[in-house]
């Protein structure tokens, strides 16, 4: 088995190649990212040597870089996690979250026409359906809720997912797509709330909270979103969504102390910004039908899972240090410049 995973040296997709080629060691797994900021090829220093991993450096919106690895790999799966992911960029400059997430989820679509494919896996977000009131705890995010989106980066992802799911039926591509709720774990970027708050607490910086913290997300442990879509990979139906969501709401700001708590941090230093725009107020997925379909659960419990994110963090300071000072984008030269 041979697994294209676009995006696999950000977050979550590098998570998944270290789950994947644990789990399946027989599996031949081939990461394309382009390394944008948030791309970090440091992240997959421990598996570049690896006999049954490639790393190849291209845009997903390059049709011919595409389809020459196409060519070369002749993948049975793809899992597309490349995107431009961060909402407050989005805002600043949609264009660049359109031709990604859009543009390129068509270029991957495309080659998989043209080559066979036995599962496109698109993983997207629960940002799509936009957000939840905070007054009514007992609504939840279902597969059927309809999109209702809030942001550029949210609506390029929702027209990402409407392209596989036209795929699916008008070409008969075997499609899967994952909407999953906010992530935590190692390598996440520093720019995003959990590890930015680490990172400033541990240099006594000011931690930016927007509003009055009151937005309420649903927390997963990315080890248990990789389970997830490996179950989707093999075992789900083609043509349909599942939600995957961790049953862990919280406020930001029951994060942000829970961090000083940890860290031994006043809270003083936790400093009120204002909001940003379109800010979502609540998101929460009903995991149903992941778990009567497939069996999945969420196994790792917030209090647990945020315990071992901030161990990991004050264990890898020179991993995200580099990324804050930029040395980050040095790591492909120093690999590949004399190749």
């Amino acid at each position: 088995m041979t697994i294209i995973v676009t995006g696999g040296a950000g977050f979550i997709g590098s998570n998944f190649i270290f789950y994947m080629l644990e789990k399946h060691p027989d599996y031949r797994i081939v990461c394309l990212d382009k390394l944008t900021y948030a791309g970090n090829l440091t992240t997959l220093a421990s598996v570049m040597d690896h006999p049954q991993f490639r790393f190849v450096k291209a845009d997903i919106c390059d049709r011919a870089a595409v389809q020459q690895l196409f060519e070369e790999e002749h993948p049975d799966m793809v899992v597309n996690f490349a995107a431009e992911s961060h909402v407050d960029r989005s805002i600043e400059d949609p264009e660049v979250f359109l031709r990604t997430n859009i543009m390129g989820t068509a270029t991957l679509m495309d080659a998989c026409r043209t080559y066979g494919i036995q599962r496109y896996h698109q993983v997207s977000t629960d940002e799509v359906y936009g957000d939840l009131p905070l007054d009514r705890p007992d609504l939840f995010f279902t597969e059927e809720t309809p999109i209702h989106t809030s942001s550029p980066y949210s609506a390029s992802k929702a027209s990402a997912d409407l392209l596989v799911l036209a795929y699916h039926r008008t070409y008969g591509l075997p499609v899967t797509i994952s909407r999953c709720s906010n992530n935590y774990g190692p390598y996440h970027f520093p720019e995003k709330l959990i590890p930015l708050m680490i990172a400033n607490a541990l240099h006594d910086k000011p931690l930016p909270v927007y509003g009055e913290g009151k937005n309420v997300r649903d927390w997963l442990y990315v080890e248990d979103h990789c389970k997830a879509i490996d179950l989707i990979l093999h075992h789900g139906r083609a043509g349909e969504v599942y939600n995957v969501g961790g049953h862990n709401e919280k406020q930001n700001i029951e994060i942000v102390r829970l961090i000083c708590k940890e860290l031994g941090k006043p809270e003083n230093l936790i400093t009120y910004v204002g909001d940003r725009k379109g800010h979502d107020m609540r998101y929460a997925i009903d995991p149903t039908k992941i778990h009567e379909e497939l069996g999945w659960l969420p196994e790792t419990k917030f209090e647990d899972g945020i315990k071992k994110t901030i161990r990991w963090y004050l264990d890898h300071q020179e991993w995200w240090e580099t990324i804050i000072s930029g040395e980050y984008h040095n790591y492909y030269e120093k690999m590949y410049g004399n190749r």
